[in-house]
């Protein structure tokens, strides 16, 4: 199961690749260097989460136009994400430290982001949501750290669901269908079903729903790769 996990995965990769190549050889053509290309993910991360805190303080609750804006934000800064490791290798200008600097910038960039998310929904009085968006940001990191950890313990553990990548998806796509599902059916929509006295679906869940799935499975992924780690440990030990 995990060989034909991590094989759709590579090949969907080398799809995204393919599309992107003849980019990065004009990034690499105009002088980008891996490290400014990192750079400027984080960059346009501060500006999700500076959008979401413009939502916050200028906009209205039913107002969810600063939701899909900074999930189109997020998005186009998650190619960013592909895009250093690529000029990287294209550019045969890969070294250990671009790569240290790559993965604490990815972990800046991630964080800035949830800052502005958890500011916007306790702005907004989402207050369960936004528990919820800060278990998200734990188990995030913590998928991050066990890998990190292992692999500093020479043992390779990439296994379980939300990576980087998947997160950066589900978060964009969310926002982003948040905000074109409000233009459609307004930010205040709110359904009822009958003879319950609270709603059960507003806009807004379509936006929170997901961050409460990543909270969960983000959590579970750390578990399972702290599980992974400690029976490969067992093996090498017995």
């Amino acid at each position: 199961m995990m060989a034909e996990e991590v094989s759709v995965r590579d090949k969907l990769q080398g799809y995204i690749y393919v599309i992107i190549n003849p980019l990065v050889k004009g990034l690499i053509k105009i002088g980008f260097t891996p490290n400014l290309v990192t750079v400027t993910g984080l960059v346009l991360n501060i500006g999700v989460a500076i959008i979401f805190i413009k939502g916050a303080e200028q906009g209205n609750r039913g107002d969810l136009s600063y939701v899909g804006w900074a999930g189109a934000l997020i998005l186009f800064a998650g190619l960013f994400d592909m895009l250093d490791g690529q000029v990287a290798r294209l550019g045969n200008m890969s070294s250990t430290f671009g790569a240290l600097f790559d993965s604490v910038l990815d972990r800046y960039s991630e964080l800035i982001m949830f800052l502005g998310i958890c500011y916007y929904l306790v702005a907004h009085h989402y207050f369960f949501s936004s528990l919820a968006a800060f278990i998200a940001l734990i188990g995030s990191m913590m998928v991050s750290y066990t890998r990190a950890r292992s692999e500093g313990l020479g043992i390779p553990n990439k296994g379980g669901l939300m990576q980087r990548p998947e997160r950066v998806i589900l978060i964009a796509v969310a926002a982003l269908a948040c905000g074109i599902t409000s233009h459609f059916i307004g930010g205040n929509y709110k359904y009822y079903v009958p003879g319950i006295s609270f709603h059960i679906f507003e806009t807004m869940t379509v936006f929170t729903l997901p961050i409460l799935v990543m909270a969960v499975l983000t959590n579970i992924t750390a578990i399972k790769r702290l599980m992974d780690a400690k029976k490969a440990l067992d093996a090498l030990n017995n």
